[in-house]
């Protein structure tokens, strides 16, 4: 069974950068989908970016990030990043990674059955 753990998150003013992680153990990574998830206070977790585990991996974008957010993996290294770039106060939320071993491109979080512990993003404006 595959453990995620994110790393990565803290405060940042309003168009600064992050690069999250989301690293892998227990087992190989390279065949899983991995998802990054967030929730807002008092708002539902959402998709945020998912990427496929073949090669040439394919990835999808909520509308709210694209062009801001790429995500990627090194599976070598057990590890997907999704890295944020001109962040805004309401990306503001928990970030949770998702994996499913699959071929599959997940968008949806009812899909995923293994679940980081998250990890906090707050862009102060």
């Amino acid at each position: 069974q595959v453990q995620l753990v994110e790393s990565g998150g803290g405060l940042v003013q309003a168009g600064g950068s992050l690069r999250l992680s989301c690293a892998a153990s227990g087992r190989t990574f390279s065949s899983y989908a991995v998802g990054w998830f967030r929730q807002a206070p008092g708002k539902e977790r959402e998709f945020v970016s998912a990427i496929s585990w073949t090669t040439g991996s394919s990835t999808d974008y909520a509308d709210s990030v694209k062009g801001r957010f790429t995500i990627s993996r090194y599976n070598a290294k057990n590890t997907v990043y999704l890295q944020m770039n001109s962040l805004k106060p309401e990306d503001t939320a928990i970030y949770y990674c998702a994996a499913q071993r699959t071929s599959t491109l997940l968008t949806n979080e009812v899909a995923y059955d293994i679940w980081g512990q998250g990890t906090q993003v707050t862009v102060s404006s």
